[in-house]
C-alpha cells in the first residue's frame, strides 16, 4: 500500500495503530509536504499580480523548487516505512544468533536514510518559505509562516528519528558523522523557522 495515496483519515489511523509504519519519520515527511505546499500556495497567489511583477520570475522559480520538494517528501513517506520494516524484523532475531549484530547494523543504516533526507529537505524548505514570506503577496504570507511552523516541527521530528537510529549503531564513526550534521543544522534551521514565523507574525 502506498501510504502517500491513502486518505488522510486512514493515514492518521495507521499512525495511531500498533503498525510499525507510518511512524515519526513518515509523519514528519507528510507534515513537511504540507508545509512546503503552503509556500507554493503563496507563490500561486502572487504570480500575475501587478504589484509583484518585479519578483514574478523569482517566485516562479521558488514554486518549481517547492513543488519538487513536496513530491519528494511524499515519496519519503513510503520510503521511511519500507526502510523501517527490515529493522523491526531484525529486532526479533535471537540475541544468541551470531549474525544478529551485523544484520541490525545494516538495517539501522537503512532505516536512518529517510529521516536524514527528510531533515535536509526541511532545511531547504525553510529557506524557500523565508523567500515566500519576504517576497510573496502580503495577503497570504500568513501561509508562509504556517508552512514554516509546520516544517519546523517536521525538522525536529526527522532529527530525533535520525538520533534514535544512530544511538544503536556499532559503527560509531558513521553515527557521529550523522549526529554532528544534525546537531549543527538543527539549531540553525529552527532559528530560521522562527525568523520566518516572527517576520510575518509581527506584521499583524
Amino acid at each position: 500500500m502506498e501510504l502517500r495515496n491513502t486518505e488522510l483519515s486512514e493515514f492518521t489511523a495507521l499512525i495511531a495503530s500498533p503498525a510499525p509504519a507510518p511512524g515519526g519519520g513518515g509523519a514528519s515527511a507528510a507534515a513537511a509536504a504540507i508545509g512546503i505546499a503552503l509556500g507554493d500556495m503563496v507563490g500561486e497567489l502572487t504570480v500575475g499580480k501587478k504589484k509583484y511583477k518585479d519578483v514574478e520570475e523569482e517566485i516562479k522559480a521558488l514554486m518549481e523548487k517547492a513543488q519538487s520538494l513536496r513530491i519528494r517528501l511524499l515519496e519519503l513517506v513510503d520510503e521511511d516505512g519500507t526502510n523501517f520494516e527490515p529493522l523491526s524484523r531484525a529486532y526479533g532475531i535471537p540475541k544468541d544468533d551470531p549474525g544478529r549484530d551485523a544484520e541490525l547494523e545494516r538495517c539501522l543504516k537503512l532505516a536512518v536514510s529517510a529521516p536524514l533526507e527528510i531533515f535536509d529537505i526541511c532545511c531547504e524548505a525553510l529557506e524557500i518559505l523565508h523567500s515566500f514570506a519576504v517576497k510573496g503577496s502580503k495577503l497570504v504570507i500568513s501561509d508562509a509562516a504556517t508552512g514554516a511552523a509546520i516544517c519546523r516541527g517536521a525538522l525536529c521530528g526527522a532529527a530525533v528519528n535520525v538520533k534514535v537510529n544512530t544511538k544503536l549503531m556499532k559503527d560509531r564513526a558513521y553515527a557521529e558523522e550523522l549526529n554532528a550534521h544534525i546537531d549543527k543544522q538543527l539549531p540553525e534551521c529552527c532559528k530560521l523557522a522562527d525568523e520566518v514565523f516572527n517576520l510575518v507574525y509581527s506584521t499583524f
